[in-house]
């Protein structure tokens, strides 16, 4: 039996929903979500176009912890990146071209209607 997820997950599975409709509607093409392996995670993998797309998401309901970009650091940068090169390494039919997105979701100000920002190519 699987453990109840808590607050934070469920806030975390919220944003990763709606980030998979965000992109569809952008045209992206979802191929994976919640991909992990021993040292990383990608929460989704998607094409745009003839570019595999791996999308990190983060979702805040209060600013307590700083604004959702805040949370994408040097060091996940470089976890996403050996996550990205692994997953292209297990899927050797994927498209060659390769980026990574961040999409943040920000509750912060009303819960049903969220800022959602979406960076793409995102570097150290």
């Amino acid at each position: 039996m699987s453990p109840t997820p808590n607050s934070n997950q469920q806030t975390g599975k919220k944003g990763e929903d709606l980030a998979s409709y965000f992109l569809q509607n952008l045209g992206y093409k979802i191929i994976e979500r919640n991909f992990q392996k021993k040292h990383g995670d990608i929460d989704i993998v998607a094409l745009d176009g003839k570019t595999l797309v791996f999308i990190e998401v983060k979702t805040r309901k209060t600013q307590s912890f700083g604004l959702p970009v805040e949370a994408i650091t040097a060091r996940k940068i470089k976890s996403l990146i050996h996550s990205a090169y692994l997953y292209k390494a297990l899927h050797p039919k994927t498209p060659e071209s390769m980026r990574i997105d961040v999409i943040t979701i920000d509750y912060s100000t009303t819960l049903t209607d969220p800022r959602i920002e979406h960076i793409k190519n995102i570097t150290l």
